[in-house]
């Protein structure tokens, strides 16, 4: 499992942020915006991520979230966009945003976020682990399956560049994929989901 703690921390805090930004009547980047004015790098991913990703105006039948993190000293926001139909959702889109100070070669970079992504996604809509009787029940990929390329949706990575120390990038792509998710599931539907994988009622 990559990220560690951030997964579970990040999947609560940023639909929480969330939630408190609905109850604000405020836009979800606005309100993150709003209470992270001594954080430039919180921003500058967050504000960087929500320009490619076109924030507020994904086009017809399509809906956005976000979430940010900082795992490992290095900074990532994420926008994923869905459609939803007959009751069921289509991950169409997940932009990202990286700052993990100097970077050396940007297709490591990228491929190390594209690859968090789908591990995100498939916790965030694949079978769940399951324990029974002390022990995982899930042994491999064929009982614990990872999302396949044809389920992919089209990920673009966008990396800050930055004059800082170098820091992680082997993990940071995880934790803002299923809150993110989460949100624009919100947005599509009203329904706050809490638990994964994530599945509409």
């Amino acid at each position: 499992w990559r990220s560690g703690g951030f997964s579970h921390t990040c999947f609560v805090a940023e639909p929480v942020c969330d939630e408190m930004a609905h109850a604000a009547k405020r836009d979800p980047l606005a309100f993150r915006l709003q209470h992270l004015e001594q954080a430039p790098r919180y921003r500058e991913v967050l504000q960087l991520a929500a320009a490619k990703a076109n924030w507020g105006s994904p086009g017809a039948g399509r809906f956005q979230g976000i979430a940010v993190v900082e795992p490992f000293s290095s900074f990532c926001a994420a926008v994923v966009e869905v459609s939803v139909a007959d009751g069921t959702y289509t991950v169409e889109r997940v932009v990202n945003a990286v700052d993990c100070g100097v970077f050396v070669n940007p297709d490591i970079v990228t491929a190390q976020i594209e690859s968090a992504v789908i591990y995100g996604l498939s916790a965030a809509m694949k079978s769940p682990i399951t324990i029974a009787n002390g022990g995982v029940e899930q042994s491999n990929f064929h009982d614990a399956p990872v999302l396949r390329i044809n389920e992919s949706p089209i990920i673009e990575t966008y990396i800050m560049p930055s004059d800082e120390e170098p820091t992680g990038i082997g993990e940071i792509g995880l934790p803002a994929v299923a809150p993110a998710l989460a949100n624009a599931l919100f947005a599509a539907t009203g329904q706050r989901l809490r638990d994964l994988p994530l599945v509409l009622g």
